[in-house]
């Protein structure tokens, strides 16, 4: 599939997306007159996907309702990482109340943690065949129905149950907050989307431990959990009131779309059941994810970033139990201690803004004499920007925690590598979907599931490694490990494109 521009590939998804460099650069072209006309937005750029000519089609939905929808979903997506870490803080009341290790009570995010990635998987699979609005929202009705648990919950046992199963539930809009991107943008709009989704994802794990530590300086420690089911709540009724079907199948003529029904069904998912034939079969749906993970492009990009985000969770969960009695801080402090990576991630959010874009130029600029291309592989780019204070972070961290430095330099190095993982993960995230467009569900499932695996393991042991090997050691090795798997994104930025031609493509039903 293409679109020609003056006679010129302009896009093609089966070799690797070319786009012109003037389209790259500007993304303006003067249309053709006749029926190769081209769509283009009010500021000239051309649009791609071409949206149809109707009405329901979610490209031609107006700013404030993609934009109110996007928000919403951003905001759910929130929601599992912050519940997640809100118990990197609530296991140190949790321990003295029913007499438990701290580590051991710190088990129960490690299992939350592996439920976030498996529940993403599901999300997609499901969203291909029931359709992506009853998924969210009955995913969500779940998801406060077990934070709520959370809240009650008596025994350590209870409290695990609740926490697996929320994790599960919760990470609906993570796993599938890409598709309603791609349903919803055009190209040239999806780094700049997809920086605003990821911000409230990065931001999330450190709120949780914030607002928790200030929390339980005066309340009990169910109360980061009711605070997190009202959350919870609040984002329920959002998709239930704001938030549309965005799957929309533009091989269709306007006259063949099924109907599209009131709100409620297709809310709770009648409309969809209905339409269901015109989309992928379950057993189709189930093999999707696998179908993608098995693509070398999307397992390196796997590979990556899982040795590249672990260390974000585990010392996200595990930091207070280093830094308590390392400065004498108590709740109070420790909360302050959380607003240097909510900083980072929001600098991190507001200089993404420009970088993705700015990068795609200056690739145009130079590939103007190998015919002006784009490839996805170039989205990777920023991710060469980003390493060094990733990398640069992850040390310096060590060293305060070996040494004792002052509280604000350890502040300042782990703001250093927040900032550089929100920009990494933007990148890759952007590449994976321009990569495989038809399959951005399923890319954005695998990548959160990378993450939040690799933390899931090193949660088990970061704080046992580092007081066998001393901290300056232990997280020296952490940045020998995310420096060495950059050599992955090297190969992705030579090889990416012949990879994704000898794989050939995703030949799903529906995108």
């Amino acid at each position: 599939m293409s679109i020609d521009v003056a006679g010129k590939p302009a896009f093609d998804a089966e070799i690797g997306h070319p786009i012109s460099e003037k389209d790259v650069e500007h993304i303006i072209v003067t249309p053709q007159k006749g029926p190769t006309e081209l769509k283009t937005s009010e500021d000239g750029h051309i649009l791609y996907p071409q949206p149809s000519d109707d009405p329901n089609d979610p490209l031609n939905w107006s700013w404030r309702k993609k934009h109110l929808i996007l928000f919403v979903i951003s905001a759910t997506s929130f929601l599992p990482d912050y519940g997640s870490a809100t118990g990197a803080v609530t296991l140190i009341p949790q321990s003295v109340e029913w007499h438990m290790s701290e580590d051991s009570v710190n088990h129960s995010t490690v299992g939350n943690l592996f439920m976030i990635g498996a529940g993403g998987i599901f999300t997609v699979a499901f969203a291909a065949y029931f359709g992506r609005l009853p998924v969210f929202f009955w995913f969500t009705v779940i998801a406060f129905a077990t934070a709520a648990w959370c809240a009650g919950a008596g025994s350590f046992e209870s409290f695990m149950t609740a926490r697996i199963l929320n994790g599960f539930f919760s990470t609906v809009a993570q796993g599938g907050g890409l598709m309603v991107i791609k349903d919803m943008f055009f190209f040239h709009e999806h780094a700049r989307k997809i920086n605003i989704w990821s911000a409230f994802i990065i931001v999330s794990p450190y709120m949780g431990p914030l607002l928790s530590a200030f929390m339980l300086t005066r309340l009990e420690w169910q109360w980061p959990f009711w605070i997190l089911t009202i959350l919870t709540g609040l984002c329920m009724f959002a998709i239930a009131f704001f938030v549309d079907e965005t799957y929309y199948d533009r091989r269709l003529p306007i006259e063949k779309q099924p109907p599209r029904r009131s709100r409620l069904l297709r809310v709770i998912g009648i409309a969809q059941w209905r339409s269901r034939h015109l989309r992928n079969t379950f057993s189709e749906a189930m093999m999707r994810p696998f179908q993608v993970i098995v693509k070398p492009t999307v397992l390196i990009s796997f590979v990556y970033f899982f040795f590249t985000f672990a260390w974000v969770v585990g010392i996200n969960t595990t930091l207070s139990i280093f830094i308590g009695p390392l400065y004498n801080f108590g709740l109070k402090q420790i909360g302050y201690l959380y607003f240097a990576p909510v900083v980072a991630a929001i600098l991190g959010e507001a200089c993404g803004i420009y970088l993705h874009d700015s990068v795609l130029s200056l690739h145009a600029r130079r590939r103007r004499h190998h015919n002006g291309t784009f490839h996805p592989e170039a989205r990777l780019l920023v991710i060469y920007l980003a390493t060094p204070f990733t990398l640069s972070g992850l040390v310096l961290i060590g060293f305060c925690l070996q040494y004792g430095y002052h509280y604000m330099l350890t502040a300042l190095a782990w703001g250093l590598y927040v900032f550089g993982i929100m920009i990494t993960t933007v990148g890759l995230t952007a590449y994976n979907l321009e990569a495989y467009p038809e399959a951005s569900g399923e890319t954005a499932a695998w990548i959160s599931a990378s993450r939040v695996l690799g933390g899931f393991i090193i949660s088990y042991f970061q704080v046992r490694w580092a007081e066998a090997m001393g901290p300056r050691r232990s997280f020296g090795v952490q940045a020998g490990i995310s420096a060495g798997v950059v050599g992955l994104v090297v190969v992705l930025s030579v090889y990416g494109g012949r990879l994704r031609q000898w794989s050939g493509k995703l030949k799903f039903r529906t995108d």
